[in-house]
């Protein structure tokens, strides 16, 4: 049996997605690409809502929603390289009616390469619109904010 605090301890806790960087992610140095860190970050977040059993192409299906990068902060730290074996994680850093603050990084060994906080925003898929979240969804993505944590 869990306590309420061990319940929201486990909830709030980052979403980690491995990543293993290859060829195609690097340029000629054999150091990632910048833009490709975008691509990780989206990846995880798109992992993150299927492991929450929120698939996008479900969302759209049965609610009419999509999600749209709105803004994104980068402080790019240390480069990863060919090989290297990433931990891409997610976590809510805030949750509004129509748009969602993620707080991500990119890690190897230990070591934080680039911290990220990406803003969501939802539409409507039929018109590209904002519109508030399902209810339950909302309610779901607000129990998971960890707006004190740091980004």
């Amino acid at each position: 049996m869990t306590t309420d605090s061990t319940r929201i301890a486990v909830d709030t806790a980052p979403f980690i997605f491995p990543t293993r960087v290859y060829w195609e992610d690097t340029d000629a140095g054999g150091v990632v690409y910048h833009a490709q860190y975008v691509a990780f970050l989206e990846r995880t977040r798109t992992e993150w809502l299927r492991a929450r059993g929120h698939a996008q192409e479900r969302l759209r299906q049965t609610h009419d929603l999509v999600f749209a990068v709105r803004s994104m902060r980068l402080d790019f730290l240390r480069p990863a390289r060919l090989d290297d074996l990433l931990q891409v994680s997610a976590r809510i850093h805030q949750c509004k009616r129509a748009s969602v603050v993620f707080a991500q990084s990119i890690e190897r060994d230990g070591e934080v390469l680039l911290t990220a906080e990406v803003k969501v925003a939802a539409l409507r898929a039929s018109t590209f619109k904002p519109v508030g979240l399902p209810d339950a969804l909302y309610e779901e993505f607000r129990r998971l904010e960890s707006p004190g944590q740091p980004l």
